[in-house]
């Protein structure tokens, strides 16, 4: 719409905002042109001072009355100045201009546009002092339509040549993302100023045109335009935008050329830049230079810090602030840059610590900081201080409820997100790449493949999916609901693939067993061009370890250093030693684990006793156990696996003692379930499971599947339970497992020809293994089942993992 209302007054040719165009377009723009009809008409509906006054005295205010009401205004006493404009006569545009500037200066943008509007409805006609009021006003509001409106209204009064009110133009256009159009309007002003360089300069930065920016600056110069403080700031604010740390230290020399260094808001400008240029000595050391530090500036180390991941010194820029020297306050920025801190170094307590100064010093309710509160308990693992402080919330915003989300996908309460999602829809929000993105996360975690796809719908129906960010999410979410060639499909539609999308189709197919298509793709990426990274590591060796490929294994552990110069991580070392465990190389996973650089966790430990249950290992086992306990003594899966190993050898007194042991630590295993979707419904079963309704036809079937597949009626390996536990075991025999009453539920009510698809959230035992493959044989259907490891797709009376989970 603006470029249809400046096109209605003057031709415009089409430009780019391409940057590299920029001094072409002011050149061009520099050419002779006949404003002077413009200009002219202009100047006739100039008013001086003087009729200023003699209008304002016709219509009955007085000058003491109006030096009072400005008093009020310039003093902030808002409320005092509407009560007397309200007694006052208001056929005068100047009063009129006098609350519309006292509101837009009090950041009253929504009211100052009401004010607008009434004065245009009571007949009072703006003037070009207006303008340049409500324009800002519209711009604070971020309101496109408006500004657009008001544009209009300019054009028809004849004030588009006024330079404060073109200047006030381009601020609005470029902070609405409409920076097109500032530079149409900077392009056809018969006179610029320094304001209307400074204001082009900042519109670009504002709309993330940092190059465009720093073309502009220079041409400034070229031009013979002087800078001044504002300049500096904003083509720093470019620099820092595109780390461009050359010109930002030419821009640094030219603002001590013109004594400027001493000015706060340069101060940490320079001091942003350098961070985020990567350059935080030099921050430091100029910051160490400047003598009276404000907040400002302190908040900018702070934040350079943060940015260079140097935690500990932005905590202790943070105390030297508040030092005797210095005795600097912090404010709700210097709470807000280190609050992610707390995040990335999971320090509740210095987040918790955080929160209760915010709320002494009355920062509270700030919406910035009570979401980055949210973001940091959600990551810290404090999920109910998440709610706490999104429960107290005045106000909300998308970006509040989008880290409540993210704090409860973290947490693994996926129902509570998608719950969250829900409400979000229904209070009129419009989900952003954000909001998917976290959201499919959820929909990944609890295997809910057609919800997902409705929430594909959604964003292609809003467009949303431009770009890698909500795709990659799609290909994860598909491919932990077992949806592979789902995945697959959005992988292959993307024309631009970054480097996570191609780790995350590698992990999609590890995950499912198919690690020799993992390494194809591998070959692929790098062909594309990408260098992997060490999340793709993580992927390549899970899909080695899921595929027992030790040598392969070995081949990518090595080269990560070796060809890559990348250090492996506490994921890659546990890839490993799951690797070697489960391969049987126990003595050298052992080994392996001595010789880590860092302190194993207990989940590495876990899975070499995993290992160590499958082979039927013991004494080593015994031994994982007390490193375990010492990291974890609440490690339930720890006790059991030990209590059934223990009971397989025979050894009854030390199954008991362990399960003795748990019960006076009041642990309690985890109940096997599996889970099915159908018709838009979850179907949840247990082991034995006759609660559903339906239930005796479940059964039916699977009599004569367990008759056809040759089942036994208890666990095959019984030869050293004791008569009591085999009774116990015969109860919960594996044919009434909660995996095969839920494949039984899917060969009734799914389509035939459509895969069976199951989540477990145990590991599947080896008699439900072995039956799944028969199942796929006897009833030609293909069964996809999910554990806490990897999906099986039982094919044929084949499984893709080869017999090896």
């Amino acid at each position: 719409m603006a470029k249809d209302l400046l096109n209605f007054h003057i031709p415009i040719a089409a430009t780019s905002s391409e940057y590299r165009t920029f001094p072409t377009k002011i050149h061009a723009s520099s050419k002779p042109q006949n404003h002077e009809p413009r200009i002219r008409r202009h100047d006739s509906r100039k008013r001086t001072t003087f009729d200023r006054r003699r209008e304002l005295r016709s219509v009955g205010n007085s000058i003491l009355s109006i030096r009072r009401l400005l008093s009020n205004v310039n003093t902030g006493c808002l409320e005092t100045a509407l009560q007397m404009f309200e007694q006052m006569n208001k056929s005068s545009t100047f009063v009129w201009n006098v609350m519309i500037r006292g509101l837009v200066d009090s950041g009253l943008f929504q009211e100052a546009m009401e004010f607008y509007y009434r004065m245009r409805f009571e007949g009072i006609e703006p003037d070009n002092f207006t303008f340049p009021f409500v324009i800002k006003a519209c711009a604070g509001v971020l309101g496109l339509k408006e500004g657009q409106s008001v544009h209009s209204t300019v054009i028809k009064l004849g004030l588009d040549v006024d330079i404060y009110i073109c200047n006030a133009l381009i601020v609005m256009y470029a902070k609405v993302s409409c920076v097109e159009d500032s530079e149409k309007i900077f392009e056809w002003m018969p006179v610029r100023d320094l304001v209307s360089w400074n204001s082009m300069v900042s519109g670009y930065v504002s709309a993330g045109d940092g190059w465009s920016s720093l073309m502009c600056f220079k041409k400034m110069q070229k031009v013979g335009v002087g800078l001044d403080r504002i300049s500096c700031i904003s083509s720093l604010g470019a620099c820092a935008l595109e780390c461009c740390l050359l010109e930002g230290k030419e821009i640094f020399c030219q603002v001590l050329r013109n004594g400027l260094e001493l000015d706060p808001m340069i101060q940490s400008s320079v001091i942003d830049m350098f961070g985020k240029c990567g350059k935080v000595d030099y921050a430091e050391r100029f910051c160490v230079g400047i003598a009276q530090k404000n907040v400002v500036v302190w908040n900018s180390m702070i934040g350079a810090y943060a940015l260079n991941d140097k935690p500990l010194e932005s905590f202790s820029c943070m105390e030297m602030m508040q030092g005797a020297k210095d005795n600097v306050t912090p404010d709700t920025v210097t709470l807000i840059n280190l609050l992610p801190l707390c995040s990335n170094l999971r320090a509740l307590l210095k987040g918790k610590a955080i929160h209760g100064y915010a709320i002494r010093k009355g920062y509270l309710s700030h919406l910035v900081l009570e979401t980055a509160l949210i973001d940091t308990y959600g990551k810290c693992g404090s999920v109910m201080l998440a709610e706490r402080v999104f429960s107290h919330m005045k106000r909300r915003n998308l970006v509040s409820l989008n880290a409540m989300i993210a704090a409860y996908v973290q947490n693994s309460k996926d129902r509570e997100a998608i719950e969250t999602f829900r409400d979000l829809q229904l209070e009129s929000y419009a989900p952003d790449q954000m909001t998917f993105a976290t959201t499919l996360a959820a929909y990944a975690e609890i295997a809910l493949p057609k919800e997902g796809k409705q929430i594909h719908g959604l964003i292609y129906k809003l467009g949303i999916s431009l770009g890698t960010y909500v795709p990659n999410a799609l290909i994860h979410m598909y491919s932990k609901c077992g949806d592979l060639q789902a995945a697959r499909e959005v992988f292959d539609r993307l024309v631009f693939k970054d480097l996570v999308t191609w780790n995350t189709i590698i992990m999609a197919y590890a995950i499912h067993g198919f690690g020799a298509y993992c390494f194809r793709l591998f070959s692929d990426m790098k062909n594309d061009g990408h260098e992997p990274n060490g999340s793709t590591f993580v992927s390549l060796l899970s899909a080695c370890s899921i595929a027992g490929i030790v040598d392969e294994g070995w081949k990518y552990f090595d080269s990560m250093k070796r060809d890559y110069g990348l250090d492996p991580g506490i994921e890659h070392y546990g890839c490993m030693v799951d690797l070697l465990g489960r391969a049987g190389n126990l003595d050298r996973a052992k080994c392996f684990i001595d010789e880590m650089p860092s302190e194993p966790t207990s989940r590495i430990w876990g899975s070499l006793l995993a290992a160590c249950r499958h082979h039927r290992n013991i004494k080593l086992a015994e031994l994982v156990t007390n490193h375990i306990f010492s990291l974890d003594s609440d490690n339930t899966g720890c006790y059991v696996l030990l209590a059934n190993m223990y009971a397989e050898a025979g050894r009854w007194e030390d199954a008991e003692r362990i399960r003795c042991l748990m019960k006076k630590q009041g642990l309690k295993t985890t109940s096997s379930c599996s889970i099915l979707e159908n018709n838009g419904k979850t179907y949840k079963f247990k082991n034995n499971d006759k609660s559903l309704a339906d239930s005796y036809i479940v059964f039916d079937v699977l009599d004569i599947l367990s008759r056809k597949t040759g089942a036994d009626l208890y666990f095959s390996s019984v030869s050293k339970l004791k008569p009591a536990e085999l009774l116990k075991r015969r109860a919960n025999s594996p044919i009434f497992h909660s995996v095969r009453l839920a494949i039984c539920f899917g060969l009734i009510n799914t389509t035939v020809g459509e895969p069976v698809l199951i989540r477990k959230n145990i590991r599947v035992c080896e008699d439900c293994h072995r039956a799944a493959k028969k199942i796929s044989l006897i009833t030609n259907r293909e069964v996809v089942v999910g554990d806490s490891k990897q999906y099986h797709h039982f094919k044929d009376g084949r499984c893709s993992c080869g017999d090896y989970w």
